[in-house]
């Protein structure tokens, strides 16, 4: 059966027009591109995505149809969805069905078949911006009125909407070490990747108190990633920087990193583009070796901020752009990554920061503060 027409208009008036996939309906938010070539469902379902529209620069998106494990939420977060080729059908062992039905279930609209090479181009020379897709509606005059009232993703506050309502736990109670994960968007492989290394996990939801997090009685606290501009979340900022007062070791991801930043004076910065894909190459300066990361964040930690911090040391850069890719606080057991250590999907090689975290754990237990 041929696909209904879609049709994608970007803020400054740019117009492809294409064929229908997902659910027909109309969407907007802010458009990015993900340069990973496998893992679409893991980026899909990832709560970082929150509110923006995804094109894949993988020529064929679908084609590997969809599982029940991979999956890093408990639904699609992504916006919308632009991509070259979509394969309603699928060949998999195992699969559990196909992406175009996985959208419908989810309620993802998204538009196929347009250049995407030159979309791409087009959006990485002229910057971040919003956009909007219909397949219901194919007036562009329109959909420009309404798409100019979709907010700026500076200083937008999303945590709110993907945080977790309750808390709840993950692991054996009687593991040797306890953290407490502020969720402001967390992905479960996170949770996942603290449980394999013996830790017994409550996850909070970002308007826990300290006092709530604190009774857990933990070992560490974990920050996790998660959507929208660290700026506007000066609660959650405040909640982190009493963390950090309590001398028991952290570890911050993505939105975590940033947030841990700004709780210790640095600043942070919208990016023209942003970092989003699998295969973004990271240099570890404490160590000197190079990492292939996993990577979704539209905000960056200033670096110079950070040269003008005595208290806080650049540990990671991402070599494409020389941007901050991780910190840690000099005087206590406290770092933070901007990329994705347990890349899901995607490489493994800075799972060795989970280990990292263990061992401040273990230190910390063991009576050592630094």
């Amino acid at each position: 059966m041929e696909n209904k027409p879609a049709v994608l208009v970007l803020a400054d008036g740019t117009v492809f027009k294409g064929k229908a996939i997902g659910k027909i309906g109309t969407t907007s938010g802010e458009i990015a591109f993900n340069t990973g070539m496998t893992g679409y469902q893991e980026v899909f379902t990832d709560p970082s995505y929150h509110k923006q529209i995804l094109v894949m620069n993988t020529a064929h998106i679908g084609n590997y149809g969809v599982h029940d494990y991979e999956v890093e939420s408990d639904g699609i977060k992504i916006s919308g969805l632009v991509t070259k080729k979509f394969s309603k059908g699928y060949s998999r062992y195992n699969g559990s069905g196909s992406l175009q039905d996985f959208m419908e279930k989810d309620s993802c609209v998204g538009i196929s078949d347009i250049d995407t090479r030159m979309l791409v181009r087009h959006i990485r020379n002229a910057g971040a911006m919003n956009a909007i897709i219909s397949s219901e509606n194919l007036d562009v005059d329109s959909l420009k009125a309404e798409l100019a009232k979709v907010p700026s993703m500076e200083g937008l506050e999303l945590s709110s909407e993907v945080t977790t309502k309750e808390a709840y736990t993950s692991g054996d109670e009687n593991s040797d070490f306890r953290v407490s994960l502020l969720d402001i968007g967390v992905k479960r492989n996170i949770v996942k990747c603290l449980v394999d290394r013996g830790c017994y996990v409550k996850v909070f939801p970002m308007n826990a108190s300290l006092e709530d997090m604190m009774a857990f009685e933990p070992n560490g606290f974990m920050l996790s990633n998660g959507p929208g501009d660290p700026s506007a979340m000066p609660e959650t900022v405040e909640l982190v920087k009493r963390i950090v007062n309590t001398d028991i070791p952290v570890f911050g991801i993505c939105l975590g990193h940033q947030v841990l930043a700004l709780s210790q004076g640095l600043g942070t910065e919208k990016m023209h583009n942003g970092h989003r894909g699998i295969n973004h190459p990271v240099k570890n300066l404490i160590t000197g070796k190079g990492e292939v990361t996993s990577q979704n964040h539209g905000f960056v930690v200033s670096r110079t901020s950070i040269e003008n911090n005595p208290g806080v040391e650049l540990t990671h850069i991402h070599l494409n752009d020389d941007t901050v890719a991780g910190i840690r606080l000099k005087d206590k057991k406290v770092f933070s990554v901007q990329y994705h250590p347990e890349a899901s999907a995607g490489p493994h090689d800075s799972r060795y920061l989970f280990d990292q975290f263990v061992e401040n754990m273990k230190a910390v237990k063991a009576g050592s503060l630094v």
